[in-house]
């Protein structure tokens, strides 16, 4: 993908006020780009956003701000919260796991704890609204975790099949720690191969967009240390990335690419 259409597409999102299902639908259409594609894009977006407001969390003077603000309100409605994180511009669950850490539960539960098993919340109103933070956040929360990690092994998963169809032996990254290794790749091939003149020794699944932001912050924390440690390899962004990306990091031996390549030439 272009970065002007990249970047087209990020404005759309940013500018959007429809719920996500409705601007990730509109967005596919207008660019003609895949369903999953804008939904990656918009999920990097999401989590910009979080960033902005995850202060918060280290804030005591914010959240009892916060806090007052809801108890103030009186409101008994199960969308209480919701409404309110809204109105903040804060993640519905991030509020509600705020107002659980300030309220006068068993301090010897976590907040974390208490969200996974909501029946430890006594007071039933109060469970409904964290309740229905839960079921109604698409930005953030066990659930938003839960279904990002399903996909990043389904795509993993989906490699390691194409490998084993393509005859290419490797090792995973629980095979890899086991043997002493700290930071690992997805994958390290025991054979190298090469993708028409680059030679990869190593891959990386990533079931998501490669922003230029995304991109240069995984070279800074894993990329370049798998590349320093075992050479040459290949970036799968499954979502799509910058076209533009591709360059800068391919006479340094690092690939970049959206699938995995039928035609591979092994190097024995």
């Amino acid at each position: 993908m272009l970065l002007e259409v990249y970047q087209n597409i990020s404005k759309f999102i940013e500018s959007s006020g429809q719920e996500a299902v409705f601007c990730i639908k509109e967005a596919a259409k207008n660019f003609q780009c895949s369903h999953n594609t804008v939904l990656a894009i918009y999920m990097q977006i999401v989590q910009k956003r979080l960033r902005k407001v995850s202060h918060i969390n280290s804030d005591q003077r914010i959240q009892s701000d916060h806090w007052k603000q809801f108890q103030s309100r009186n409101d008994s409605s199960r969308e209480a919260i919701y409404n309110l994180a809204k109105q903040l511009g804060i993640p519905p669950v991030m509020l509600a796991k705020m107002f659980i850490e300030l309220s006068e539960m068993d301090k010897n539960q976590t907040s974390t704890y208490i969200l996974r098993n909501l029946e430890a919340i006594e007071d039933v109103n109060f469970r409904e609204q964290v309740q229905y933070c839960l079921d109604n956040d698409d930005q953030f929360g066990p659930s938003i975790d839960l279904i990002k990690k399903s996909i990043g092994e389904e795509y993993e998963l989906i490699l390691k099949d194409k490998l084993t169809l393509m005859s290419i032996p490797f090792k995973d990254e629980n095979i890899l720690r086991d043997q002493g290794y700290d930071k690992t790749p997805d994958l390290l091939l025991a054979v190298p191969i090469a993708v028409g003149d680059n030679v990869i020794n190593w891959i990386e699944s990533k079931a998501s967009f490669g922003d230029e932001h995304t991109h240069k912050q995984y070279l800074r924390e894993q990329y370049w240390s798998y590349w320093n440690r075992f050479g040459p390899g290949l970036v799968i962004y499954w979502f799509g990335f910058v076209d533009e990306l591709a360059e800068e990091t391919l006479d340094k031996g690092i690939i970049i690419m959206d699938h995995m390549p039928s035609k591979v030439t092994t190097l024995i």
